[in-house]
């Protein structure tokens, strides 16, 4: 190598060892690539001992696919660039390196500046059209947006608006990726299909990557549950969600899509859970123009009045004493004409009545101001959540939150939710729930009191696993399965299914290296 791109692990590094699912792990080295050369040179160099190498973007996860169990970390955050642009049939395609952070591109998008520094003459043609286009934006929304675009595609991150754009993978149309060995694949959605379950997949350098996909059939419903595999798949769908297990990704291209004319944003208050779940079934089905169906179950806006009571940057939190001691439900629209965004209002007033709740007591946002003020108040939950569980940390160091990701598909909705409440009542745990229950896909945090609490909670998560695999749901909606739902996968797929997904790594990474602990526990790895 030119220079010392692998360096020893010391103190200073130690924000490469955890991520937001609070996991803390341990390494030997570290490296900071800035470009394919650099990643390409660094798994060169490691590939021959056989190193395991955990790659990391933002460490804004919440299954820990970002953190070390030992060997090397690469932290992929300065390849941050935006590296081109190009427009095909009217639509506009920016290709990014995986450290491009999410907030960062939308307000690239949005101001339609990027540093263009060795674009080519092609994507500086393509950035004068962007700029007199009508406004675009990359529809892909998590809660958390520091998110980096390379962790994002890992993960096939969703989020609130992903009920009608769907999670990052079908905004991925392309994308280059450094195999373990140093090899690298480029795929452009369209190009390298599977035949059948049969691969075979060429590499810049000559080589041949060739096996079969897994036999498993993927649940019909919202999914980021191991390898996405189908008969005659596009290969590119393999390496999105493959929570860093297969390849180093260096390279994606995000389509981007028209900025909706109108977006307003709803708040409804039910009576209670089933209420709210016949409400969001029926927007669901008759508003046509719904891009997120959030829910707020009872403790949720109960820990968001206490946090409000406490002042600070919650005090300017609506004030929740309309919504009594039901449940809530926010739909966001996004609307072409200002006649079709009146006529969805009119339609949430009048299923908030049929399902109990009262359509005057709703929160209607139609400027931007108020759309923030809602979106405070949605991600001031789980902000709200993890502020108390930092609280319990003061008397049990090593204590988390217990959050579930699974989701159902449609039908199952209140046979779920009346699962988790009876289960949780049964448990004495104090919890709460939100998320996107327009996917049937709620977040269920269990706020341990002890460790003991602690424990029966993971156990707990497992029988839901169990009920949920067997109602056609995935244990892994939205934030991947990284280490800590590798026990979920299991159950979601069997153990016969688990060792095809683990010959199929082989085949990209024969040494295991990469992702040590991702999708599967590490004693299977050897």
């Amino acid at each position: 190598m030119d220079k010392q791109l692998i360096l020893p692990y010391c103190d200073l590094y130690a924000a490469c060892l955890r991520d937001e699912s609070r996991t803390v792990g341990h390494a030997d080295s570290v490296s900071f690539p800035r470009s394919e050369d650099e990643v390409r040179q660094i798994l060169h160099a490691l590939h021959e001992a056989g190193t395991p190498v955990t790659v990391q973007g933002a460490r804004t996860g919440l299954a820990a696919a970002a953190v070390p169990r030992g060997g090397h970390v690469m932290t992929t955050g300065g390849m941050d660039r935006v590296t081109g642009l190009r427009q095909e049939n009217g639509r506009f395609y920016l290709t990014v390196q995986p450290g491009v952070v999410l907030l960062n591109l939308r307000k690239m998008i949005a101001k339609r500046e990027f540093d263009t520094a060795g674009w080519s003459e092609a994507s500086l043609t393509a950035l004068e059209a962007f700029r007199t286009a009508p406004a675009h934006f990359f529809p892909t929304d998590p809660t958390e947006t520091t998110a980096a675009i390379g962790g994002m595609t890992a993960c096939n991150a969703s989020g609130a608006r992903s009920f009608r754009y769907g999670p990052v993978r079908p905004h991925i149309t392309a994308l280059r990726c450094v195999l373990a060995d140093g090899q690298t694949v480029a795929l452009r959605r369209g190009q390298h299909f599977a035949q059948g379950l049969h691969f075979s997949l060429p590499t810049a350098e000559g080589g041949t990557v060739e096996g079969d996909l897994p036999s498993y059939t993927m649940p019909r419903t919202k999914n980021a549950s191991g390898y996405y595999v189908a008969p005659d798949m596009d290969l590119l769908d393999l390496f999105i969600g493959s929570d860093g297990t297969l390849g180093v990704l260096t390279e994606l291209e995000l389509a981007l899509s028209p900025l909706p004319r109108i977006s307003w944003g709803a708040t409804v208050f039910l009576p209670d859970e089933e209420a709210a779940c016949r409400y969001a079934e029926a927007v669901r089905s008759q508003v046509k123009c719904a891009a997120a169906i959030e829910y707020f179950d009872p403790g949720a806006l109960d820990i968001l009045r206490q946090r409000k009571a406490q002042g600070d940057v919650f005090a300017t939190l609506p004030d929740l004493t309309v919504a009594g001691d039901g449940a809530a439900v926010f739909t966001e629209l996004h609307c072409d004409h200002r006649k079709e965004a009146m006529a969805a209002l009119a339609t949430l007033g009048t299923l908030a009545e049929q399902c109990g709740g009262c359509a005057d007591r709703s929160w209607v946002a139609r400027t931007e101001t108020e759309n923030e003020t809602l979106r405070h108040f949605r991600h001031a939950v789980p902000e709200s959540v993890n502020s108390l569980i930092d609280q319990r940390k003061q008397a049990y160091p090593t204590i988390t939150k217990k959050g579930s990701d699974m989701s159902v598909p449609d039908g199952r909705l209140l046979e779920v939710t009346d699962m988790y409440r009876r289960t949780l009542a049964e448990e004495g745990f104090q919890y709460a729930s939100w998320g996107h229950i327009g996917n049937n896909h709620i977040h269920v945090n269990i706020l341990p009191r002890d460790m003991d609490e602690h424990a029966r909670a993971k156990e707990l998560f497992r029988r839901w696993a169990a009920v949920v695999t067997q109602m056609g749901g995935a244990v892994s909606a939205e934030h991947g399965v990284g280490k800590l739902k590798a026990p979920f996968l299991t159950i979601m797929y069997g153990e016969a299914h688990i060792r095809q997904m683990r010959q199929l790594k082989r085949l990209f990474d024969p040494k295991m290296q990469l992702g040590r602990g991702n999708l599967f526990a590490v004693e299977d790895e050897a």
